[in-house]
């Protein structure tokens, strides 16, 4: 999968890599007797108070990178949820620039670009790895100001609190996933509906395995074409998940009995739960533009891909729903596939 989404919400605009290095973390939070709190960790090395994050392992995404820091600095697993403000600042020992050019060149300085999530913890205790991490807190809103050593850090922390102040912090994922590269419907003779992924699809859908986890899906509904299949295969043997094939999200019934299709994306809005849909680029329209009516936000209808062929073969869709907004769609996040 491409390393850099698109991300949006009403407050935040991502797209794309402007920054040397790259990493991710995640706002841990929960409410306590109605009160918002986030969890703190304290680095003996920096002798600071941040909140989990890393640079990027090789061949891995953000979103990966995010969730793997939360769980190897403080033993949780967590889905993400809402996007939150990217943090930037210079790394590295300045060596005295000569070029006054402003920029870095020459000074040994690197842009560093920290990607964060909100991550409900609804169950679980942090427990500090003992080598990064020695110490966890979980504070109020305005401890984590006061404690905070980083002030750059803020910026995602009022972010949550504004999300949390809108209803907007509490959500769960509904993804839309276009099946993996397919052999090419010129080379294939037999039926359609049988037509397989071709080698770099089934490595796509790999890939799509490893990102999923970082929303686990857990209410699957796909069509029941082998290609779709295939591309989803990895994630339920891997997690020992259950899917549901639905003709409706084939091409033929599609095409034939549009309004069917359109019913079973807002049964699966309707669920609130967290969801995956796999299906076909001609199906893909019928799905986006249903979910167009759980949105109400002028912002988010434009991060909804318009044109043809919407998402590429394996790419994600990530749309979060607000569970105190009736299920309301309140960020768009999309992943580029993997690509050989």
């Amino acid at each position: 999968m491409s390393k850099v989404p698109r991300r949006r919400t009403v407050t935040v605009s991502d797209d794309g890599p402007d920054a040397e290095i790259l990493a991710a973390g995640a706002l841990c939070w929960r409410l306590r007797r109605g009160e918002l709190e986030v969890l703190l960790i304290h680095r003996p090395r920096y002798d600071d108070w941040s909140f989990p994050k890393g640079k990027l392992d090789e061949g891995e995404t953000l979103p990966e990178c995010a969730v793997r820091e939360v769980r190897e600095e403080i033993g949780l697993k967590v889905r993400l949820g809402m996007p939150l403000p990217i943090t930037r600042y210079s790394v590295g020992k300045a060596r005295g620039a000569k070029n006054g050019n402003g920029g870095n060149g020459g000074n040994g300085r690197k842009d560093k670009a920290v990607w964060y999530w909100a991550a409900q913890v609804a169950e679980g205790t942090p427990i500090p790895d003992g080598e990064e991490v020695d110490e966890t807190a979980w504070v109020s809103v305005d401890r984590a100001r006061e404690l905070l050593t980083n002030r750059g850090d803020v910026l995602p922390l009022d972010e949550l609190a504004r999300l949390n102040a809108d209803r907007r912090l509490h959500t769960l994922p509904f993804v839309v996933l276009r099946h993996a590269k397919a052999k090419p419907r010129s080379s294939w003779s037999r039926a359609e509906s049988e037509r397989p992924l071709a080698a770099t699809g089934k490595r796509q859908a790999r890939s799509v395995e490893r990102l999923l986890i970082c929303w686990r899906p857990r209410h699957l509904e796909s069509s029941p074409w082998r290609r779709c299949a295939e591309t989803i295969a990895p994630y339920v043997k891997a997690h020992r998940s259950r899917a549901t094939y639905r003709k409706s999200f084939t091409e033929k019934r599609a095409e034939a009995h549009p309004e069917r299709t359109r019913t079973r994306v807002r049964r699966c809005l309707e669920l609130l739960l967290p969801t995956l849909i796999c299906s076909h680029r001609p199906v893909l329209p019928l799905i986006l533009d249903t979910m167009g009516g759980w949105l109400q936000d002028p912002q988010l209808f434009q991060a909804i891909p318009d044109e043809d062929p919407y998402l590429r073969p394996g790419a994600v869709l990530v749309a979060q729903q607000a569970m105190d907004r009736d299920g309301e769609i309140v960020s768009i996040e999309v992943y580029e596939p993997f690509e050989d």
